[in-house]
């Protein structure tokens, strides 16, 4: 793991960890949780994936969205008392702290608060059993002295026994009293004086959309102002909804900035262009651990002894190397696979510039573009700026205002790795007060047409010229006229569909 992500992640701030899938966030989190625990404090690691019923995540409409997410916020809790459990478990000292375990069950308590509400019928239903004899008898005699006796007796019996039935109908909620969770947990962190809680929330782009705000809400109200605890949490940016407004116009959730105070961002972290030095010293070490993981530490592995006996030994010369950092847009999961099929063309040679580039366009058109096969206008939209963009300005780079973040086509392409953002918040020339980012057409479509008429002469269009495609540096100041107008692609697809109904009903 990169050490200045490492040292930023250990701060005890609560943190949001940006990044797309296969730029190593559950790696990093996975590591902070592993330090945090070899320093004696509490470290729960949680995948968002695994919290949640069926009903809530693929029927959204079998219940209501205050249900889906109480339901949630309910495993959530479930799953940190059953980690909190487990540390009580590995730990000699807290299995002896009889505090920490009578606080435990009271957070059991706080979270299996079950009330009954909508219609409620009540049924009373009286039963009596029993028995009953009476009787009676005259009995007259005559003695021997004159007179008349006369006797009379009566006997009677009775045994009962009520019955009571009471009888509710009505719907069975989970309810959560945000005070007695927040209260239960307090007195837990409270049990380990020193020691810190961190809760890590993986995956939470994986959590529907619109229930989460109401887990963000819940960690402002019950976790973020505990003094003991830690959360650290990672997202896909363009997939999150930390914040929402109700429809009174107050806000619910985290406000980032606020109530966590920093974000790190590994999308931007790990590119080429942002800080060479840095990204090539990242990957030389992710290969260095992933070549010898596993191996003896007294065993010498062919000189391969430190990250930069994997350039040495692996590539042809430096070059090489960072054509494959520059490939791997700064994901790590894309740099692994495009020097495997590297590595296995070059057999027993050394990898060189043009295995990387081949390797890199194949696995742009298997796994990049492949993923799009089933979004015929996210493939439109891409087509139309390889037209806009490579054919005609004959560049890789270009700039898209900031009011498209959110477009949807746009971000499939970059969940798909099939665009990347290396730069935020420029102003272009033509342009003033709007903001922009700097978005780059992903290395392997870029190479997929660099031996067509229409390759790009460098990643970014300049005035008079282009660079060079070995070296393809960045120039912010030559791209600010590079604006990708997207509004021209929406009005372009609406005439289309236009021209398209006119003919049908014709």
């Amino acid at each position: 793991m990169d050490s200045g992500v490492a040292e930023l992640l250990d701060m005890v701030d609560h943190q949001v960890l940006y990044g797309r899938r296969g730029t190593g966030k559950t790696h990093a989190v996975v590591y902070l949780t592993s330090e945090a625990r070899s320093r004696g404090d509490v470290a729960l690691y949680i995948d968002l994936r695994t919290v949640g019923s069926p009903d809530g995540v693929f029927d959204a409409e079998s219940a209501s969205l205050i249900d889906r997410a109480t339901r949630l916020l309910v495993d959530l809790l479930g799953q940190v008392r059953d980690g909190l459990f487990d540390a009580v478990i590995e730990d000699e000292h807290l299995i002896e702290d009889a505090a920490f375990v009578d606080k435990l069950d009271g957070l059991l308590a706080a979270i299996t608060n079950v009330q009954l509400s909508g219609e409620v019928e009540l049924s009373v239903e009286a039963e009596r059993k029993g028995s009953e004899k009476s009787g009676g008898s005259l009995k007259i005699s005559a003695a021997t002295k004159p007179g008349i006796e006369a006797q009379l007796t009566a006997e009677s019996a009775r045994e009962g026994r009520d019955l009571l039935r009471e009888t509710r109908r009505g719907t069975e909620r989970i309810s959560l009293n945000f005070s007695d969770v927040s209260r239960a947990l307090r007195e837990l962190a409270r049990t380990l004086s020193s020691r810190r809680i961190w809760l890590v929330l993986d995956e939470w782009s994986s959590v529907s959309r619109d229930v989460q705000p109401y887990l963000a809400e819940f960690l402002v109200r019950c976790v973020l102002p505990l003094q003991g605890f830690t959360v650290k949490i990672t997202a896909i940016e363009q997939q999150s909804e930390f914040r929402a407004a109700l429809p009174d116009g107050s806000f619910i959730g985290i406000e980032l900035g606020a109530d966590v105070g920093a974000h790190i961002d590994l999308d931007e972290f790990m590119v080429f262009e942002q800080n060479e030095e840095r990204a090539r010293s990242f990957f030389a070490s992710l290969f260095f651990k992933h070549l010898t993981s596993g191996a003896d530490g007294d065993v010498q592995m062919d000189g391969l002894n430190e990250p930069s006996d994997v350039i040495r030994l692996g590539f042809t010369d430096t070059r090489a190397f960072d054509e494959l950092v520059r490939a791997a847009e700064g994901v790590p999961r894309d740099a692994i696979y495009i020097a495997a099929k590297a590595a296995m063309h070059a057999a027993d040679g050394k990898i060189s510039v043009p295995l990387i580039r081949s390797s890199a366009r194949s696995w742009y058109q298997t796994d990049k573009a492949g993923a799009l096969r089933s979004r015929d206008e996210a493939q439109e939209l891409l087509k139309w700026i390889i037209d806009k963009v490579i054919r005609e300005k004959r560049a890789r780079g270009f700039l898209v205002n900031e009011r498209y973040v959110r477009d949807p086509l746009l971000l499939s392409l970059f969940d798909a790795r099939v665009l990347h953002i290396v730069r935020r918040g420029y102003s272009a020339q033509d342009q003033p007060g709007e903001r922009f980012d700097v978005w780059v057409i992903d290395y392997g479509a870029y190479i997929d047409l660099i031996q067509t008429k229409y390759a790009p002469l460098g990643m970014l269009a300049a005035d008079g010229g282009y660079f060079t495609p070995d070296v393809p540096a960045q120039d912010l100041r030559a791209i600010r006229r590079a604006i990708l107008e997207l509004g021209d692609f929406e009005a372009g697809q609406g005439a289309r569909a236009l021209d398209e109904e006119r003919v049908v009903h014709a």
